[in-house]
């Protein structure tokens, strides 16, 4: 999820009502190494030749609206009720079949010029239970025949009122739909879009896994777990604040897979978002919005107790990532440098400037994902003076997480972008000044990438909505499919969150793949 947010909040055209997102959107040894395996290869070797991809951005082919639905006033006209539609044009007896049951991927489409396009969520039900709308509860609903109409409305932090109403057009292709979305502020018209429907459920034709089985399920009781970190034989799981239910932190005995055994929980009063996590020695930093940098003593592995929070002045720490003596946070203050030579007691070394929601590190190299400025290659070698080397970036981009590899004696970075219409990019990195794409991955454009770990020639990918994903990236150009589990169920209680699913995934090099799904808890899995 992106790092400025300090709610659970679903993705919506940023200018319409919720809190930021990215910019406009479009239609993988020793069991205490983190990321290794003893099974990562294939047996192919990639000459290291490649044909440059040209890179297009995340757009969608634009051919126009939606649906025909229109507005009955202008940007900044009167916003009350849902007399602002006019579904005149609209072909509302074709509405007779469209869904009522089930969690819908709303892909929108401004209606001004040049137009943006975004995502919504709906989640609809069946038996008569409260619809949501961008996962917050419906509190207004009406019909016109088969047309439906629903609103919601909220106060923001800074008190304005916003309200986001939606209106059925036709179902040209039920039992999916279309129509048209208005988004007010303070009671006045802000943004018009019009949207298509997708109901989210297992992809088309697909069994619940392929080349893995589920070794078990162990619910997290605290806010919503999107990472986890393997060491010691325990598996120490964060979450954030959702729906009132409060982050922080959850251990789980792992000696046993097949039965682990939650022995304690961690949580701190106005500390309610911990969204990170990651270990050395004796030491477990999670990333706090509140605090920064946490530091745990784990002498004891079941036992974790909190020594102190670096900075002394607080900040957002959104990810950690740690590398030989070095780790490495993502705040809101820039990428920030630690010696951990101590484990224990990091000392910041430097910053590097941005919005890094992710990095990899390896050497002198850090390769950050750079939120909404893209994917950069920085030296850290003086991390005193942290320089970019090169960066590569693409159109209505949020770079979020990566992994880097050597294939053919050539240093290959793998991108996973954040939101609608983003995917996997292989990007060649050899040469920082000159970054290449040479291939990429996607799945249903609805759905993105939340994390990734690369061991040997396998990519293990945290896919929200499309749950685990294991690619064989022998030949970087052409990453293939080799297994999967859904991790998603449209029956879970999700009210429709945009970032659900998949959140977090390690491969400890214990046999077992490790992965948090926000709503399952930790999964573990076995490769077949």
């Amino acid at each position: 999820m992106t790092w400025k947010h300090l709610s659970w909040t679903p993705l919506l055209v940023c200018a319409a009502t919720l809190l930021g997102c990215p910019p406009s959107l479009p239609d993988s040894p020793d069991a205490s190494t983190p990321d290794a395996s003893t099974d990562a290869g294939t047996g192919y070797e990639w000459d290291g030749g490649y044909v440059p991809l040209e890179e297009t951005g995340n757009t969608w082919p634009d051919t126009g609206a939606f649906a025909p639905c229109t507005f009955t006033v202008a940007a900044g006209g009167a916003c009350n009720d849902f007399s602002i539609f006019d579904l005149s044009a609209c072909d509302r007896e074709s509405l007779a079949n469209a869904g009522t049951d089930g969690l819908y991927m709303l892909t929108t489409r401004t209606l001004r010029s040049p137009p943006i396009f975004s995502a919504a969520t709906f989640r609809l039900s069946g038996d008569g239970g409260t619809p949501f709308l961008n996962g917050r509860p419906i509190t207004q609903q009406a019909s016109d025949g088969n047309a439906r109409f629903y609103a919601n409305t909220f106060t923001t932090v800074s008190g304005s009122k916003v309200t986001t109403m939606l209106a059925t057009c036709q179902a040209p292709q039920a039992p999916e739909f279309t129509g048209c979305i208005a988004s007010c502020r303070n009671a006045r018209l802000s943004l018009t879009q019009s949207f298509k429907s997708q109901r989210m459920k297992r992809r088309e034709g697909e069994a619940e896994a392929s080349g893995l089985q589920l070794v078990s399920e162990s619910a997290v009781d605290i806010g919503t777990p999107v990472d986890v970190y393997v060491t010691k034989g325990y598996a120490y799981v964060v979450s954030i604040i959702q729906d009132d239910r409060q982050g922080g932190l959850t251990v789980f005995d792992v000696s046993n897979p097949s039965a682990p055994v939650k022995v304690k929980t961690v949580q701190l009063a106005n500390d309610t978002y911990w969204n990170g996590v990651w270990a050395k020695g004796d030491a477990l930093y999670v990333a706090s919005a509140s605090r920064g940098l946490l530091v745990f003593d784990i002498r004891e592995p079941a036992d974790p107790q909190l020594l102190r929070h670096l900075p002394d002045t607080a900040l957002n720490v959104h990810t950690v990532f740690a590398e030989s003596n070095r780790l490495y946070a993502a705040s809101s203050e820039g990428a920030l440098v630690f010696d951990v030579t101590t484990p224990t007691e990091p000392v910041e070394l430097g910053r590097h400037p941005g919005y890094p929601h992710d990095m990899f590190a390896t050497g002198d190299r850090l390769y950050i994902s750079n939120s909404g400025e893209g994917f950069v290659v920085a030296d850290v070698s003086n991390p005193g003076d942290i320089r970019a080397l090169g960066t590569f970036t693409y159109p209505a981009q949020y770079a979020h997480h990566n992994a880097v590899g050597t294939f053919g004696g050539r240093t290959i970075a793998f991108e996973g972008g954040e939101g609608p219409g983003e995917h996997l990019r292989v990007l060649d990195v050899t040469d920082p000044a000159n970054i290449v794409k040479i291939g990429r991955f996607q799945l249903r454009p609805e759905i993105s990438i939340h994390n990734m770990v690369l061991v040997g020639k396998k990519l293990y990918i945290a896919w929200y909505q499309e749950g685990v994903r294991v690619l064989d990236v022998s030949n970087p150009t052409q990453p293939t499919q080799v297994a999967w589990y859904n991790t998603f169920r449209e029956t879970d209680a999700d009210p429709g969150h945009y970032y659900a699913g998949a959140f977090g995934i390690r491969v400890p090099g214990d046999g077992f793949i490790y992965a948090v799904d926000s709503w399952r808890g930790l999964l573990i899995l076995r490769e077949q």
